[in-house]
């Protein structure tokens, strides 16, 4: 932090302090979900990056209630991801609903979906992932997962719970019908193709469930954050220069990048 505004004293931050600022950059503090734990389902929610700058800028500012303190463990190109993917991923995981020590289904691994399995692990969770790449499914077997296969096959075993973090519809079906009887399929990102037509007696009964994901609250960034300070979390960041933001892009969409990118100025 390199400044405090004139209308607030930093909070708990001093200038000097290292602070990260997430997707979530405000909320209204008083509707019916900002009063019950939901601040990321208020309607007058702010993002960075969308609502305001600070996505591809060098300094950006933000309300002190919405800066987070940051792990030492890991540096400034380490710590981005974190502050993105890991929160929605972990997010994701709540949503999930995965018991101790339950078998967890993951769909897609890119940059989200790589440090939510880490997470997964730590806590004693059997991962399996389902990914299109071949560089992916390496990466997830490097970390620790019990099967790597392709993006619509069948995991070996019955899943307690699963993420679907790929944005394609139609990896829901077999995402639902991968689940154990009570399992739960969280649906991590913001844009989802179109989902085919469901067969109840096939993915939904014996208590099946189908949720999205809606951003993050601040107490799931803190908590994220505090568990990454606790357990290592190997970060895989392909480093691009700002000028190349528009390569990273490309290359994000052809699938040639494995992990989170990062933009480094």
């Amino acid at each position: 932090m390199v400044e405090v505004g004139p209308e607030t004293d930093g909070g708990e931050f001093a200038v000097g302090d290292r602070v990260g600022i997430a997707w979530l950059r405000n909320t209204c503090g008083h509707c019916k979900f900002c009063t019950s734990g939901n601040e990321n389902l208020c309607p007058e929610s702010r993002y960075t990056g969308w609502d305001a700058d600070g996505g591809y800028a060098e300094f950006a500012t933000v309300p002190a209630a919405y800066a987070h303190p940051l792990p030492d463990r890991y540096s400034d190109v380490e710590l981005a991801p974190l502050l993105c993917a890991g929160i929605i991923g972990y997010r994701a995981l709540l949503r999930a609903e995965l018991p101790e020590g339950g078998r967890l289904g993951i769909y897609g691994f890119g940059g989200s979906a790589h440090l939510t399995a880490q997470v997964a692990l730590a806590q004693g969770a059997e991962v399996h992932v389902m990914t299109r790449g071949e560089k992916a499914r390496e990466l997830a077997l490097a970390l620790g997962a019990a099967s790597a296969q392709g993006a619509a096959d069948s995991p070996p075993v019955a899943l307690d719970s699963a993420i679907l973090f790929a944005p394609v519809g139609d990896l829901v079906l077999p995402a639902l019908e991968a689940l154990d009887r009570g399992g739960t399929l969280a649906v991590a990102g913001i844009h989802l193709s179109d989902i085919p037509a469901l067969n109840y007696q096939r993915h939904l009964f014996q208590e099946r469930q189908l949720r999205s994901v809606a951003s993050n609250t601040r107490a799931d960034a803190r908590e994220f954050l505090a568990f990454a300070g606790r357990h290592h979390l190997e970060v895989t960041t392909p480093q691009y220069p700002l000028d190349r933001a528009a390569d990273a892009l490309a290359d994000l969409g052809a699938g040639h990048i494995s992990g989170a990118a990062v933009l480094v100025v």
